[in-house]
């Protein structure tokens, strides 16, 4: 003997299968591409402002290292950019990478014997330029305070852009040493 079982069917529809309709899934399909279309550019400037930030804060710690060291040793320390890591450029912009180095003779230049503290690569989709005081070296002595070789106070501001147009960065180093990050329109 065969028992047939009975299937309580409380609340449910039998007679087709559930799923979407193709009204249905072109209405999703729709509301997903314009809730994308709105969000997407906005992703994206969250990830380049992020980036700038990121950027901001490595230059304005190798700035601050070179500073605790040149107090902590009692000795002009050096911060220069450099492409290869080991000497510093003459040309070009920051972004290229940047040395930190014990600047036992005050030329700003990496001699033999002076030894570097730390190496920074270059910066990815960004700019970053110093003014005049600060184009192309920052050096501190033994007080904190930033002095050019000809023994004057240095003092002088970064600008960091990305390549894509949006807001950067200024960096704003001032004759005692310290530094001040604001935003920076870019062009």
């Amino acid at each position: 003997m065969q028992r047939k079982s009975a299937a309580i069917t409380i609340g449910m529809k039998t007679d087709h299968e559930n799923g979407f309709t193709l009204i249905e899934l072109m209405v999703a399909v729709s509301v997903l591409a314009i809730v994308l279309g709105i969000g997407v550019p906005g992703f994206q400037e969250l990830i380049q402002n992020n980036r700038i930030t990121t950027q901001a804060n490595e230059f304005v710690a190798a700035l601050n290292f070179a500073r605790s060291e040149a107090i902590k040793r009692g000795i002009r320390i050096t911060l220069c950019r450099s492409s290869d890591g080991s000497n510093c450029s003459d040309s070009g912009n920051w972004d290229q990478g940047w040395i930190v180095f014990v600047d036992t003779n005050n030329n700003a230049s990496v001699d033999g014997g002076e030894p570097i503290l730390k190496v920074y690569s270059s910066l990815r989709a960004s700019t970053l330029s110093g003014n005049t005081n600060v184009a192309g070296y920052v050096s501190y002595v033994s007080s904190g305070f930033t002095q050019l070789t000809s023994g004057a106070f240095q003092a002088g501001t970064f600008t960091l852009c990305p390549d894509s147009s949006g807001s950067g960065r200024s960096i704003v180093i001032n004759a005692m040493g310290r530094t001040a990050v604001s935003k920076a329109p870019c062009s």
